[in-house]
């Protein structure tokens, strides 16, 4: 594996302001079943007010995600879906773990 060059990165607060009209922070608590290689596996969270366009823009887990690839979006209306895929070669069970995610609405 080889390591990214000519990054170039900024650190401000000026990035996203006025792109947004609401915002959520949420934390929870979540204990995933299993997931068997080369399958997929889905958890919800209620957050209330989030609607269908709303974008999870960041997601964090307090555990090793062992090589899972994770993504949250909005599903439904009051309704985040964390969907997990395995590739890794065999079953992978997490530990529960606190789950944060940012979510915002566009203007």
């Amino acid at each position: 594996m080889a390591a990214a060059t000519a990054v170039v990165s900024s650190r401000d607060n000026d990035s996203f302001r006025g792109l947004f009209n609401d915002t959520w922070t949420v934390t929870c608590t979540l204990n995933s079943a299993s997931v068997a290689d080369q399958a997929a596996a889905t958890d919800t969270a209620t957050v209330s007010g989030v609607a269908l366009g709303d974008m999870v823009i960041g997601m964090s887990a307090g555990v090793s995600e062992a090589g899972l690839v994770r993504r949250a979006y909005v599903s439904a209306a009051d309704t985040v879906t964390i969907a997990t895929t395995n590739t890794t070669g065999g079953a992978v069970d997490l530990a529960s773990t606190t789950v944060k995610f940012v979510i915002a609405r566009m203007l």
